[in-house]
């Protein structure tokens, strides 16, 4: 009889096939659950619009901030008008 062999995996496959099998929760739009957040979603609220800008000043995707699409649409808007009346900068200051 010959002899079978397993075949080893390695950590790196083994590492992404329990990610695949973790659960996940979905993420939920923060303004659809709340109207009183959804009011607050202007371009003058600038404490609010940071919170959705990476540090680098990136506006975050969707699958990140966990927004649907039509409040994602929305607050992107919000942010480009609040950059064009500088309110908001387009990058992080040179240092």
């Amino acid at each position: 009889m010959s002899k079978k062999f397993k075949l080893k995996i390695s950590s790196r496959l083994l590492k992404k096939k329990v990610r695949k099998q973790s659960f996940s929760a979905k993420k939920h739009c923060r303004f659809c659950a709340n109207a009183e957040l959804e009011n607050d979603l202007d371009y003058k609220n600038v404490n609010l619009l940071k919170g959705f800008l990476t540090e680098r000043f990136k506006i975050l995707p969707s699958r990140v901030s966990g927004n649907c699409y039509y409040h994602q649409r929305h607050m992107s808007k919000q942010i480009k008008i609040a950059r064009s009346i500088a309110l908001l900068p387009y990058c992080p200051l040179h240092r």
